[in-house]
């Protein structure tokens, strides 16, 4: 029989002195139950007396439709089936399947938190990729996008992406602006260790909302000479990276490929790195092939900002965490190959998240739905 330890589940109840914290060993289970939704084991916590399903702060919890049909709903977001299909197949509303997305969201949400922090990356590669949100024909400016207060119009999928592990870092949807470009570098710039080579479009409001994240400042001291002290001076930081690989383009065809570094050739040399964004742009077409409102000339696109950003988050923790690409595997040594019937395994999978040290092993799609996490100050503390 396992020990309460290994249960990998904390009290839920705020008056617990344990409260939220894993692996204390005042947690065992008590009994099983037959809930709507499938068989539920019921837990007790020893300090607060009080019980909890094993589904608690999880996105099957309090739910009347069978776990199956809700991963199968899920998984259907994640391979191109729109709402409409979705309803269909399943018989559901699409009210419904948006509620359960926007679980899920959350839940990919405390992964990326929990998960996510002082990664040790040495190259970054960031792009964006537009879509429609609303409609697909709205005012716009001049240079295609809508205001950021604006309830319609083009839109962009920001994604910084580490290429050495193939794990998306963070994931944001906002208009083409300084602001958004600002935002996604802090985000990057917060589970990044150091500062990494960053590679890019050429967008201009990459360089600005760089150093507005990673920058120096030099004070200069009182000389004592009559007139005004010399205002403090912020310069790029000596180790940044800015490579940039500009495309012009013309309608349908790729004209000229261009390479620019703005801030660290020496760096970029010594580190044996060299500017290329082709691995990113892939991924764009991964995301457009496995969103249905990211394809082009569809009819399925989102009507609302926060929609496309749950399916966006959602997608970035199933891509990380359950979903191993070709070109992580590992070859099996020869004696650890079995043999399962006509089949003898040649290759060990690895998810982005494996080859970055954040999990051991390849993730089930319902551990994605139920993984659960202590608050971020207690791994602090307890770390």
């Amino acid at each position: 029989m396992r020990r309460p330890h290994d249960w990998g589940h904390a009290c839920p109840h705020p008056e617990c002195a344990r409260f939220k914290l894993m692996n204390t060993g005042n947690v065992s289970a008590i009994s099983t139950s037959m809930t709507k939704s499938g068989q539920r084991r019921i837990f007790r916590c020893r300090d607060g007396a009080t019980a909890f399903s094993e589904t608690r702060d999880t996105v099957f919890f309090d739910l009347r439709t069978p776990e199956e049909k809700v991963i199968m709903a899920l998984k259907m977001l994640l391979v191109g089936v729109d709402l409409t299909g979705i309803a269909f197949v399943l018989g559901v509303t699409e009210e419904t399947t948006l509620e359960w997305l926007a679980r899920a969201a959350a839940q990919a949400r405390q992964i990326h938190d929990s998960l996510l922090r002082e990664l040790p990356v040495t190259q970054v590669q960031r792009d964006e990729r537009w879509n429609f949100i609303r409609r697909q024909h709205a005012s716009a400016d001049g240079d295609g996008e809508s205001l950021p207060e604006a309830a319609d119009g083009r839109q962009w999928v920001w994604i910084s992406f580490a290429p050495e592990y193939r794990l998306m870092l963070t994931a944001v949807v906002g208009p083409r602006t300084l602001e958004t470009a600002q935002e996604v570098i802090e985000a990057t710039a917060a589970i990044v260790r150091g500062v990494p080579a960053v590679c890019s479009d050429g967008f201009t409001g990459y360089v600005a909302a760089l150093i507005a994240v990673y920058h120096t400042i030099t004070i200069f001291p009182r000389t004592g000479t009559p007139g005004r002290p010399q205002d403090p001076r912020s310069a790029p930081h000596p180790a940044l990276v800015d490579g940039q690989l500009v495309n012009e383009t013309r309608p349908g065809r790729l004209v000229t490929l261009s390479t620019r570094i703005l801030a660290g050739a020496e760096h970029l040399t010594v580190r044996g790195l060299s500017v290329r964004t082709a691995l990113i742009e892939r991924l764009h077409l991964t995301l457009r092939q496995a969103l249905a409102p990211l394809a082009r000339k569809t009819y399925s696109f989102c009507k609302a900002r926060e929609q496309m950003r749950r399916r966006v988050l959602f997608f970035q923790a199933f891509d990380n965490m359950a979903r191993p690409p070709q070109s992580l595997r590992t070859q099996l040594p020869m004696r650890e190959r079995r043999r399962m019937g006509a089949i003898r395994p040649r290759w060990r999978e690895r998810t982005p998240a494996m080859a970055a040290g954040l999990t051991d092993h390849l993730w089930t799609f319902r551990e994605l739905l139920t993984a659960k996490f202590e608050p971020l100050d207690s791994q602090s503390i307890r770390g």
